[in-house]
């Protein structure tokens, strides 16, 4: 089987992680800094935050922000379920934003058109959470700008966009947004296993984040009830959890950095690729043209049996019966049974429900080789002759 995605773990990533196995510290360690140092420099951000999974640093993000009952959070339902669930974890309620059917990504005109009619309702979000589909940013200046107008909070979750840029600046640095969210799960562009991490430029939300993934406690006098009790004294100053990253993973995640650039360019040569061989085949393959640099963690087709003579189901078996790991990004949020409970229904989000039911991803990652990739093709062409 040839997966969608996985890891590409080499010698020296094995190495970092026995070498933070000898060492003094598996947790709560100097690893933590150092890899969350090195995304202050590759993001160009003050800030930097571990934690256990990019879910948890969502939570926490929702948390920081102070999002809770009696607030509604927006997201789109092109995602994975952790960028709704965040906010209904805090409490809040969710609503969706249709997408862009060029991009897959939030569209600016819907959140707009949905912003204006809110504001009326008097029903403004506590938040909007972009979310960075395939690697690609979103429009953050417009988003930006909406939010200074409406007054909600931006939470990138750019879980899928580590090592892309967006406007010039890297993604992670928060020109246009107060928190951005990273995932190193291992089909991700870089790996801790399991892992996320939060960057700010404000200081307070970092210092919050910081407390919040620890119990909600600290050390800092300054916030103590009882001070000079002694250097082992500290006090849980709010109701926090435990979402530490540990050394052993941060060792894993600092080995792989370096090799982002490699593991960037050979996505960025797989996708186009992927153009060249499926130039003749009848399918929707995703836009490439832009300025921006994706960091491609998904190449995403799309299955209109107008054009294709199959459904998505059709190809979806057949490559499967064919030892080829293809997959859907997403399904809908809204239409997972739980939120269905909640009231939503087809048709609130019509863009996202059409792509969804076209939309099947391609094996990518930068160890599938030239042979493996053009194997996924020829299966797929055989699929639809």
């Amino acid at each position: 089987m040839i997966p969608y995605g996985r890891q590409w773990i080499d010698e020296a990533d094995i190495q970092a992680v026995v070498d933070t196995l000898r060492s003094d510290w598996l947790t709560q360690g100097p690893a933590v800094g150092k890899f969350e140092a090195a995304f202050v420099e590759l993001c160009h951000v003050p800030h930097a935050i571990a934690m256990n999974s990019a879910t948890s640093a969502l939570h926490i993000a929702c948390l920081a922000i102070g999002a809770g009952p009696g607030d509604v959070v927006w997201t789109v339902p092109n995602t994975f379920v952790a960028s709704a669930n965040c906010a209904r974890l805090c409490g809040a309620d969710v609503d969706f934003v249709d997408i862009d059917p060029r991009t897959y990504n939030i569209s600016t005109p819907a959140l707009e058109q949905k912003l204006r009619a809110a504001k009326a309702a008097g029903r403004l979000p506590k938040a909007v959470i972009p979310v960075h589909f395939s690697g690609r940013a979103p429009d953050q200046e417009a988003i930006w700008s909406l939010a200074k107008d409406y007054g909600f909070r931006v939470i990138e979750d750019a879980s899928h966009s580590v090592g892309a840029t967006h406007g010039g600046e890297p993604v992670g640095s928060c020109r246009w947004s107060d928190i951005a969210i990273f995932s190193f799960h291992p089909v991700k562009i870089v790996t801790t296993a399991e892992g996320g991490l939060a960057t700010t430029r404000d200081p307070a939300l970092a210092e919050r984040m910081a407390r919040l993934r620890t119990h909600g406690i600290t050390k800092d006098e300054a916030l103590l009830a009882n001070k000079n009790e002694g250097g082992w004294y500290y006090e849980q100053i709010e109701l926090g959890l435990n979402y530490r990253l540990t050394d052993l993973q941060a060792a894993l995640g600092l080995s792989q950095l370096r090799r982002l650039e490699e593991f960037l360019r050979r996505r960025r040569e797989l996708v186009a690729r992927y153009d060249r061989l499926l130039a003749d085949v009848p399918v929707q393959r995703p836009l490439t043209d832009l300025i921006d640099e994706s960091a491609w963690h998904l190449y995403v087709i799309r299955i209109d049996p107008s054009q294709a003579g199959k459904t998505r189901r059709q190809v979806y078996d057949a490559m499967r019966a064919a030892g080829i790991g293809v997959q859907v990004h997403y399904i809908p949020v809204h239409l997972q049974p739980y939120y269905r409970a909640l009231g939503f229904k087809p048709g609130h989000c019509p863009k996202a429900e059409r792509y969804s039911e076209e939309a099947l991803s391609l094996p990518l990652y930068p160890a599938l080789t030239d042979g493996e990739q053009e194997q996924v093709v020829a299966s797929l062409k055989k699929c639809l002759s």
